[in-house]
């Protein structure tokens, strides 16, 4: 990164992602106009050795929502993008955000995500997933979520919660403005869905989206999700 602002702060929340921090650390390498703030939730891997290729690094408790905040907190750029480790980027996405970051109009948004699996199912469920954001203007943090840091100020910020904080942070957004697409793609692992098998995760998805729809607890919901 420059001496000067960054146009763009990325952060990225870790918790025993040592892989996947250094491949995206690698693509996210010598961008002059791009602050790197990496966060690291307690981490029993190398995660926060290889975090030091960031221009920060941040330790704090655990938890997506409260790491986002706290990244969120030390960057300076004025468009965050809030992308998870397990994500890629590549040198034309970053190009579509920096074209973002001087579209004045653009108050957040989010990428068109692909899956990393190479079985077709992959492409029908990143296609769904597309899809449900468009039209209903929900974003999940796996499509790499963007704003304006007055934007998020106006909400109060990443919702505090222990689970769905992308999907309430998107509610909050919606009410302000129409999320931005940005075709990207982002590409993240299906290797929860590779896992578990993907009619269960995917039913195991939807069961916990009904879930927060008709007002469960966003903890009762993380002890299910992280089982």
């Amino acid at each position: 990164m420059s001496s000067g602002e960054p146009l763009i702060s990325i952060v990225i929340p870790v918790l025993d992602d040592a892989a996947a921090l250094a491949r995206i650390l690698g693509q996210l390498a010598d961008q002059d106009d791009v602050e790197i703030v990496v966060v690291d939730g307690g981490s029993a891997d190398e995660s926060r050795r290889i975090a030091h290729d960031a221009d920060r690094v941040i330790e704090s408790a655990s938890g997506r929502a409260r790491q986002l905040s706290v990244g969120i907190a030390a960057a300076r750029g004025d468009l965050i993008w809030m992308v998870h480790a397990d994500s890629c980027v590549s040198g034309e996405l970053l190009n579509q955000m920096r074209r973002i970051a001087g579209d004045v109009h653009a108050r957040w948004g989010r990428v068109d995500v692909r899956l990393d699996g190479d079985a077709p199912v992959f492409r029908v469920i990143e296609w769904s997933m597309n899809w449900r954001s468009r039209l209903s203007g929900i974003c999940t943090g796996d499509q790499g979520i963007f704003v304006r840091r007055g934007v998020l100020e106006l909400i109060g910020g990443v919702p505090q919660q222990a689970l769905m904080e992308d999907v309430e942070l998107s509610k909050r957004l919606r009410r302000l403005a129409v999320p931005r697409r940005i075709p990207g793609p982002i590409v993240t692992a299906a290797r929860r869905w590779q896992r578990d098998g993907i009619l269960r995760t995917v039913l195991e998805m939807w069961r916990l989206r009904l879930g927060y729809f008709f007002g469960e607890a966003p903890e009762l919901l993380a002890a299910r999700y992280y089982r």
